[in-house]
């Protein structure tokens, strides 16, 4: 695809869509307008991919934007029927659908879901007593980057290993610091049982750690600078790292598995056009659509298995983002509010122990 002109590929997505996702939908899918809620600049408003699902179906495309996702079920709750699709982290999806904001997903409009694991759609993150709220669209992992040339950590619990002394960065978010605890005492990673046991295991990395990190930015420069020789880190992030700022990171999932998240589209309750939305989000989980986002502009792992297998042997994401490490019951999950400042709790009595 590298040789052809963005006329030819446009060419193509359009003909792929046409033979494949619109033909999937009753007549009365064609044509009319779709509102999508969703982050700025994440996939679904991608200029070239909203043109080609035009030409191919005639349903316009408008959206708006969130700036976190709380704001997204603030929209949805003051905005009734305004919006056809609405993108959700799995964590919101539960509360968006016991609030009534968002609408069973009926998998036999949506056929590209054909190839998302069974086991993730019927995640407790994406259903309600056995229905599905949204479907899974893309997905990503916090787990451990290191400097090329570095022994790789085989297990979390090795990070406390004298071989890091002062060349360890650790992300300063609670929930994921909270949740890798979890993992290295073999517990479950949003709900653990033994908070103490958790909180022991992140202060034996202490005299390990050289910096807490708190954004991207300040992860590559820091990097880039060999403070630290091994992190927590993002998956797509070491992506990013590795092919636009060419920096020698591998990243590591370890044997006790890597946190993961999942982004899902779901169809908003009372939505204008349910089969124009059916329909776009059927083109967004579709190979065509995936592999020209990921390869020309970059994308996180697609939830849909025949989508990310479509990437070329060579490319990053392909190589960081296996099917191996989508691991259902590593999914981070809803969290009541009492939890959730259990898990903050424990990480400032941690990050306190660090300053000592």
């Amino acid at each position: 695809m590298a040789n052809f002109t963005r006329r030819d590929t446009m060419r193509m997505l359009t003909a792929a869509l046409a033979a494949g996702a619109a033909g999937s939908f009753p007549a009365r899918a064609q044509g009319g307008k779709i509102t999508v809620l969703n982050w700025q600049g994440y996939g679904t408003d991608e200029a070239w991919a909203l043109e080609a699902f035009m030409a191919a179906t005639g349903i316009e495309v408008v959206h708006d934007y969130f700036s976190s996702e709380a704001e997204t079920l603030t929209k949805l709750r003051t905005n009734p029927g305004a919006y056809d699709v609405v993108l959700l982290n799995s964590a919101r999806v539960s509360t968006a659908a016991s609030e009534g904001l968002i609408a069973p997903a009926d998998l036999s409009k949506v056929p590209n879901a054909a190839n998302i694991s069974p086991d993730l759609l019927a995640n407790p993150n994406f259903s309600i007593d056995g229905q599905g709220y949204a479907v899974p669209w893309v997905w990503g992992m916090t787990s451990i980057a290191v400097r090329e040339g570095i022994a790789k950590p085989a297990s979390y619990k090795d990070l406390a290993s004298e071989a890091y002394a002062g060349r360890f960065a650790m992300n300063d978010d609670a929930m994921i610091a909270v949740a890798l605890g979890a993992l290295t005492t073999g517990q479950d990673l949003n709900d653990p049982a033994d908070m103490e046991a958790v909180k022991e295991a992140l202060k034996a990395l202490k005299p390990n750690v050289k910096m807490l990190w708190s954004s991207e930015d300040q992860w590559n420069k820091s990097f880039a600078a060999g403070e630290f020789d091994v992190s927590i880190f993002w998956s797509g992030g070491s992506v990013r790292s590795r092919r636009n700022a060419n920096l020698p990171v591998d990243f590591v999932v370890p044997a006790e598995g890597a946190v993961v998240w999942v982004d899902g589209l779901a169809m908003a309750a009372g939505a204008p056009n349910p089969d124009g939305a059916a329909a776009f989000i059927n083109w967004m989980i579709d190979p065509a659509f995936y592999v020209e986002w990921a390869t020309k502009v970059g994308a996180p792992a697609s939830a849909n298995a025949q989508a990310l297998a479509g990437l070329p042997a060579d490319d990053l994401s392909a190589q960081v983002h296996k099917a191996e490490f989508m691991v259902s019951k590593n999914v981070m999950s809803a969290m009541p509010d009492e939890r959730r400042e259990a898990f903050n709790a424990a990480w400032q009595e941690v990050k306190a122990f660090y300053a000592e």
